[in-house]
């Protein structure tokens, strides 16, 4: 079964498919640096990080004082970690057999 996003668009699709074509961690900061301001790129880390101690079961308090998320970023996050694309689960699952490797 084929996930169909209701982002999806031609513009879209060209964006994700440059992504894709980045090879390395220093190629990823080149291409981000540019096609995002700094907020941008702390604010999708910040959102990932607030995933991941989810994942781990980590508590609201705990998370807002490690992240500096407010208590809304991490209510929306978990939103999209439990009734989202699993876009969420798919990388954290991926990164946790990483590191079994």
């Amino acid at each position: 079964m084929t996930y169909t996003s209701r982002l999806k668009d031609v513009m879209t699709d060209n964006l994700f498919e440059a992504i894709l074509l980045l090879q390395n961690e220093e190629e990823c900061y080149r291409f981000f640096e540019d096609i995002c301001t700094v907020a941008e790129i702390k604010a999708i880390a910040q959102r990932f990080e607030v995933a991941k101690m989810l994942d781990e079961e980590q508590i609201y308090t705990d998370i807002a004082e490690k992240t500096g998320a407010s208590t809304a970023t991490i209510s929306r996050v978990k939103r999209s970690f439990h009734f989202g694309a699993d876009g969420y689960k798919l990388i954290l699952n991926r990164m946790k057999e990483k590191i079994k490797e």
